[in-house]
């Protein structure tokens, strides 16, 4: 059994956004076929309480820490790119310490998608950066990567 987790904010003015990253992923997964004995689910707390949800989820499905995926934004990594890493990463990350805290681990899998489309020279603070919609066009940036992402973890999560 692989767990695949997306995370974001439960909020209806958060779907657009690029915390929210994990979620879209998710609901890509959700849509598309799977291989048989994975779950695909979306954290149902905001992202700086995500560590006692994963924590159910991993108890639900009874799930070991090398089975589990957690796709977040990640603002070390620029609009377009992606990193899938066990136990590496990003530099800061609510969410992600949130999870580590609960877990008392680092050692899980972390599906990096990078949401930094900042101007370097009127670089905004990345905790309103996050929460901002993403442009029209940095969207359709956005679905290659998660088309790429989705295709990724699907041969990763058949091992």
């Amino acid at each position: 059994m692989k767990l695949i987790i997306g995370l974001g904010n439960p909020r209806e003015e958060y779907v657009g956004s690029r915390h929210n990253a994990g979620f879209l992923v998710a609901d890509t997964l959700q849509k598309g076929k799977l291989p048989v004995g994975v779950v695909v689910k979306k954290s149902a707390n905001f992202m700086n309480d995500s560590g006692t949800c994963v924590n159910e989820l991993i108890h639900r499905y009874k799930v070991g820490l090398s089975d589990l995926y957690i796709i977040h934004d990640d603002l070390d990594i620029p609009l377009g790119s992606y990193k899938i890493q066990f136990a590496v990463g990003p530099k800061v990350h609510n969410g992600i310490n949130s999870i580590e805290a609960e877990l008392g681990t680092k050692d899980f899998w972390r599906v990096r998608v990078g949401v930094d489309n900042r101007d370097a020279d009127d670089r905004i603070q990345g905790e309103d950066y996050v929460l901002q919609n993403f442009e029209k066009e940095e969207r359709k940036t956005l679905d290659g990567v998660i088309e790429t992402i989705c295709k990724e973890i699907s041969k990763l999560a058949s091992l």
